[in-house]
C-alpha cells in the first residue's frame, strides 16, 4: 500500500483514475488509522473514506472529497470515527438515524395531529406551536434542541404576552415528552424547567399569573345597564352583554345562543358549545332574560328585511349567517369602555365581558346562595368524588338563584339598596338542600 501525500506533486494528485468504476487506495502512513484511504472514480473524483468492520459487517464510510478535504484533516476525522466505532457506534447507522430524525417542524406537525386535533383549544395550541416555536426553531433537528433554545422563544413571547408564554411552555414540554416517547431523543430538555426560570427585562417572574378578580361595582353596573344600548354599540352586541350579566354564562356561549336551544323558560347549552366541559347545561331564563332575547329577535327580524341572506337562527345574529363572536364582545367593550362608565381598577384595569360573568357569580354570594348551587348555576361542574356519587341536578335551586340575582340586579340598576332585596326563600331553599 502506498503512503498518501498531499500537494501538486503528491501521490493523491498523481493517482490515475480507473477505466471504469472505482478503485481503493489505502494509506500506509504511520499516522493513518487502519482502513483509511482514498476512493478514485473513473470520473476523476477522489474521496477520502474509512473501511471498518462492526458486528461482523465490513462497511465504507465517506469522509469527504479531495481537495476540499486536506489529507491531514481527513486522517484526523478518520481517527475520530475509529474511536467512535470502538465504542460500538456505527457511523453509517448514526448518519441514517440522523437523516430519519424529524425536525421541530415535522415533530410539531405529528404531535399536533395526534394530540391537539379535535380539542376545543386546538386553534390556540396550533397558533402557539406553529406561530412561535416552529417559526423560530422549525428547521432544527429535535436532538439539536437545547433548553436555552426554547427558553429564548418563550422569553420573547413573554415580553408582550406573558400568559400565552406560559401556555407555550406547557405545550412545548408536552411535545418534547412525545419526542422522548417516540425515542427521537433520550430525555426532554425542558424537564424540570420552572416558569420562574423565565426572565424578561423589567419584569420579575413574568409567567406568574395573578388570578383575575375584577368585578363591577354598583356604580359600574348602573352605568353599563343604562348606556350599553345607547352608547353606539351594535344593538345585538349590547343585548348579548346584558344577557351575560343576567345569566352568568360564558360570553361565548351567550353570543352563540340559537333558537333551537331555547324552549319556554329553559335554555339548554349543548355540550359542543360548552367552553370547558363535555356536558350540556340548562339555564333558567328569568323575565329579564326573556325580555332581552325577545328584543334580540326583534332586532334580527328588523335587520332581515334589509338582507338577502335568510336568518340562520342565531339569536344574536349581528351579521348575515353569523352570530356575534366572543372576540367581538371583548373588542366592543374595550372600544366603548369610557362611554360604558368602566373604571380603571388596578391591577386588572377596565372590566371585560368575562368580568360580567364574575360579577354575577359574586352577586349570587351576596344573595346568600349556597356556594355549590352558585357554581352549578353559572355552569361549573362538580368535581372529585362528589361528581361520581351526586348526580342530582338541583334544577329548582338553580332557578331560584337566578330569580334572586335578577331581583338584586334590578335593584342595583334602579339605584336602590340591593341588600334590601327579599331573599329569604332562596336562603331557606339552600338550607333545606
Amino acid at each position: 500500500m502506498p503512503t498518501l501525500s498531499d500537494g501538486r506533486a503528491g501521490t493523491i494528485a498523481k493517482a490515475e483514475s480507473p477505466a471504469k468504476g472505482y478503485r481503493l487506495v489505502f494509506d500506509d502512513h504511520r499516522d493513518a488509522p487502519r482502513g483509511f484511504g482514498l476512493r478514485i472514480a473513473a470520473t476523476g473524483s477522489k474521496v477520502f473514506l474509512l473501511r471498518y468492520t462492526i458486528d461482523g459487517r465490513q462497511r465504507l464510510k465517506t469522509i469527504g472529497d479531495w481537495p476540499a478535504w486536506g489529507l491531514e484533516q481527513a486522517r484526523i476525522e478518520a481517527r475520530r470515527l475509529l474511536q467512535q466505532i470502538q465504542t460500538g457506534t456505527d457511523p453509517l447507522e448514526e448518519k441514517r438515524r440522523r437523516k430519519a430524525e424529524p425536525t421541530i417542524k415535522e415533530l410539531a406537525g405529528e404531535w399536533l395531529d395526534r394530540h391537539a386535533t379535535g380539542l376545543k383549544s386546538e386553534k390556540a395550541i396550533r397558533s402557539l406551536i406553529e406561530g412561535d416555536l416552529v417559526k423560530a426553531l422549525g428547521s432544527r433537528k429535535v436532538s439539536d434542541i437545547r433548553r436555552r433554545h426554547v427558553i429564548e422563544v418563550i422569553e420573547a413571547k413573554a415580553e408582550g404576552a406573558p400568559r400565552q408564554a406560559g401556555h407555550l411552555l406547557v405545550y412545548a414540554r408536552k411535545m418534547l415528552d412525545y419526542a422522548v416517547d417516540r425515542d427521537f431523543i433520550p430525555a426532554n430538555p425542558l424537564a424540570g424547567l420552572k416558569p420562574s426560570s423565565i426572565t424578561v427585562k423589567g419584569k420579575r417572574d413574568p409567567l406568574r399569573q395573578v388570578a383575575r378578580a375584577r368585578v363591577l361595582d354598583p356604580d359600574e353596573i348602573r352605568a353599563f345597564w343604562s348606556t350599553v344600548e345607547t352608547c353606539g354599540l351594535h344593538r345585538l352586541t349590547a343585548l348579548a352583554l346584558k344577557l351575560v350579566l343576567v345569566t352568568g354564562q360564558r360570553p361565548g356561549e351567550v353570543a352563540g345562543m340559537h333558537l333551537a336551544e331555547v324552549a319556554g323558560t329553559t335554555w339548554t347549552i349543548p355540550a359542543a358549545r360548552r367552553g370547558k366541559t363535555d356536558t350540556a347545561h340548562t339555564v333558567h331564563l328569568t323575565k329579564t332574560a326573556l325580555e332581552i332575547i325577545a328584543a334580540a329577535k326583534a332586532e334580527v327580524a328588523r335587520l332581515a328585511d334589509r338582507r338577502t341572506v335568510a336568518a340562520s337562527g342565531h339569536i344574536f345574529e349581528a351579521w348575515p349567517g353569523k352570530a356575534v363572536s366572543n372576540a367581538a364582545l371583548a373588542q366592543a367593550v374595550d372600544r366603548m369602555a369610557r362611554a360604558l362608565g368602566a373604571k380603571d381598577v388596578p391591577p386588572w384595569g377596565r372590566w371585560t365581558p368575562h368580568d360580567l360573568r364574575r360579577t354575577m357569580r359574586t352577586g349570587l354570594s351576596a344573595c346568600r346562595v349556597r356556594p355549590d348551587i352558585a357554581e352549578m348555576t353559572i355552569g361549573h361542574v362538580k368535581t372529585g368524588i362528589v361528581a361520581v356519587y351526586d348526580q342530582h341536578g338541583f334544577e329548582s335551586e338553580r332557578r331560584a338563584a337566578l330569580d334572586v340575582w335578577e331581583a338584586r340586579l334590578l335593584s342595583i340598576t334602579a339605584g336602590k339598596d340591593p341588600d334590601q332585596v327579599e331573599v329569604g326563600n332562596v336562603v331557606q331553599l339552600g338550607a333545606r338542600a
